[in-house]
């Protein structure tokens, strides 16, 4: 695990944690920001831009793709490479996640999908469209199955010490 990212554009984020192991494809559209987490062997596909904001944590094997070529390769058969670059079916979309959540290990975060923050996405979901703030989100195809301000309820009524500090990001 290397602690400290520099973006693409030199900037430098020092309590962003990436593994070495990590794949960034077009970082340039990757739009990152501080104190977050990415663990190892994670596939993030950027050509339809990727937004992950603060404090967020990706699990281990987990590939967000911005284009999927999934639906063509199959309409076109032993003709997708000749259309190369202009084809119908072809899946784009960028990828937002929202501040605060958890993406689990091996799970695929599909183009054109939103996750808003606080949320959790749990190991092995398959995450497409778009998703509100603190959501749980599971399946395949995933779908919210909670609430995640549930917990942190309870968790803030056994430390209240820690309420000034989530009601600073999630209010």
């Amino acid at each position: 695990m290397v602690l400290g990212y520099k973006c693409h554009n030199g900037k430098y984020l020092p309590l962003t944690r990436m593994s070495n192991t990590v794949d960034v494809i077009y970082p340039q559209n990757l739009d990152i920001e501080n104190n977050v987490f990415i663990w190892h062997h994670s596939i993030l596909e950027c050509s339809n831009g990727i937004k992950i904001e603060e404090g967020c944590q990706i699990g281990a094997y987990v590939l967000m793709a911005s284009h999927s070529s999934h639906l063509a390769i199959r309409l076109y058969g032993t003709h997708f490479i000749e259309h190369n670059g202009k084809h119908k079916a072809y899946v784009r979309g960028s990828i937002k996640i929202g501040k605060f959540s958890f993406v689990g290990p091996h799970s695929v975060i599909m183009p054109g999908t939103s996750i808003g923050k606080g949320s959790i996405v749990s190991a092995y979901s398959l995450v497409k469209g778009e998703f509100p703030d603190f959501a749980i989100i599971a399946g395949n195809p995933a779908v919210q199955v909670g609430d995640t301000r549930k917990t942190d309820e309870k968790m803030l009524q056994q430390y209240p010490e820690l309420r000034k500090y989530y009601d600073e990001w999630a209010n």
